[in-house]
């Protein structure tokens, strides 16, 4: 019998902004396997969704199943439009903080809310939604909202992510959590952390809930091994994640080694010991460059309970991703013609970033050198302490007048991209600047792309969750 048999084989993994959004999710749900929607931005996507009118009224619909009707509708009402005329700004909702107001705390709760909600409706596969612990500040009415809403797994990578377990525990009882804050020059003395007290929002109504799994997306050994045996409650399993995956991946090793397009270099100290992790006992997926049956069979093979895909459920139909930009990049694909490039510098967190190099896109640096710096949605701003020992928030892509002011340096700011503003992009929400430019996509995949190939021909253009799922399952254990 298979090891963790009550676990998933497939994880559909949460890529980008809402590149896996609940029709995504749901699709691969219903299909046996875990879905996964991408909780990063999700307040502005839940915004800008209303901007545009609700199509569909997939919003209004999930909202009116908040558990308290008048918090649903509050969020509803302040941001729904009919008729946002073209080429017009959609609203700025406030950067993100450590101390948030109780308005957008019920933004955050109702947005991850409703994206859970989507994809979990009217049918009982598993649905799990994905974070990103570089992007601290939103971590707990996130995960409250995504707990209201039934979600069976939290998903998150981009650093070390050991306090989510502890958080989940307390928010599953409706309990006050915290989290302690990253801060850029803090003292030893210093305890920064971010708090969320659910029953402020939600008064004396909690309804029952359960407790989400967590899986923690690891790039080494020794990582994995942090977060089951040296963290105060263990993961419930991890994804364990090869640098060839799309998005950040981890650093390498070996620090300052490029090859001759300047990529950073991986190499025999960023391999993991799979037999090492299959001994920690907890379940563990494998992902980056799995979309084949061989790669499939090997990742059982090393112990693995199962695999996460990205890059082949990125480009299906469902995807979030803008139909323009999909068909260029499938075409580039069909044609041997697409460029992934993983860039060390453009992500203002410090990781490489895959870009994937299209023309009149944001991932050119000549294009980029043409977009004024403005740093309007704020996600990847780091916080820092100022020297009253309050918090201050810089980002290497905004401004750099105003990064300097704040402390940073000038050197930070060399080839750093806004990656918030390209990921809306990508799904057809861009933001019409004041200067009256239209933010331009930066896409990410990984460097599977070749894989894609298997589901697309010169008669055959278009290829569904389905299709990848179909292929991968005779690799299966039964």
């Amino acid at each position: 019998m298979r090891k963790f048999a009550d676990e998933p084989m497939l994880i559909q993994a949460g890529m980008g902004i809402a590149i896996s959004d609940w029709r995504l999710a749901r699709t691969v749900s219903q299909l046996g396997h875990l879905g996964i929607v991408s909780g990063t931005a999700i307040d502005n996507v839940f915004v800008r969704r209303l901007q545009i009118g609700d199509p569909g009224g997939h919003i209004r619909r999930a909202v009116a199943h908040f558990p308290i009707k008048e918090i649903g509708d509050r969020v509803f009402q302040k941001y729904f439009l009919t008729d946002k005329a073209e080429h017009s700004a959609f609203a700025r909702i406030p950067l993100i903080r450590a101390q948030q107001s109780r308005d957008y705390q019920e933004l955050l709760i109702v947005s991850n809310f409703t994206e859970v909600f989507l994809a979990k409706e009217n049918h009982n596969g598993l649905v799990g939604i994905n974070f990103l612990e570089k992007i601290q500040m939103p971590h707990l009415p996130s995960f409250y909202g995504a707990i209201l809403a039934g979600a069976d797994y939290i998903v998150m990578g981009a650093g070390i992510p050991k306090e989510v377990p502890v958080a989940l525990d307390r928010l599953s009882k409706h309990e006050d959590a915290t989290y302690k804050l990253q801060v850029i020059g803090a003292k030893p003395e210093d305890d920064f952390r971010l708090n969320f007290s659910p029953k402020f929002i939600m008064g004396d109504y909690l309804p029952e809930v359960k407790r989400p799994k967590f899986l923690a997306i690891v790039a080494s050994t020794a990582l994995a091994t942090m977060m089951v045996k040296k963290i105060p409650v263990p993961v419930d399993g991890l994804i364990v994640e090869a640098p060839s995956a799309g998005g950040h991946n981890a650093p390498p090793r070996v620090k300052a080694q490029f090859n001759e397009r300047g990529e950073p270099l991986y190499g025999p100290r960023d391999e993991v010991d799979f037999a090492a992790v299959s001994q920690l006992g907890v379940p563990f997926w494998m992902a980056g460059t799995r979309a084949s049956v061989s790669d499939v069979r090997d990742a059982f093979e090393k112990g693995a309970t199962g695999v996460q895909i990205g890059t082949a459920f990125a480009l299906c139909e469902e995807s979030g991703l803008s139909p323009k930009y999909r068909k260029i990049l499938l075409d580039k694909i069909l044609h041997n013609d697409l460029d992934i490039y993983t860039d060390p510098r453009g992500s203002p967190t410090g990781f490489p970033f895959k870009v994937a190099l299209l023309e009149d896109s944001n991932s050119e640096a000549e294009m980029y050198a043409k977009r004024t710096r403005v740093c309007d949605l704020g996600y990847l701003r780091d916080p820092y302490r100022k020297e009253n020992g309050e918090l201050g928030y810089r980002c290497a892509s905004e401004p750099i007048e105003s990064f300097l002011r704040s402390g940073g340096e000038l050197a930070d700011t060399v080839g750093r991209k806004c990656l918030c503003n390209g990921l809306m992009a990508n799904i057809d929400l861009a933001q019409w600047q004041k200067t009256n430019e239209l933010e331009r996509p930066i896409v990410t995949l990984g460097d599977d792309v070749k894989s894609v190939r298997q589901f697309i021909s010169s008669t055959k253009t278009n290829y569904s969750a389905k299709e990848v799922i179909d292929l991968l399952t005779p690799a299966m254990p039964n």
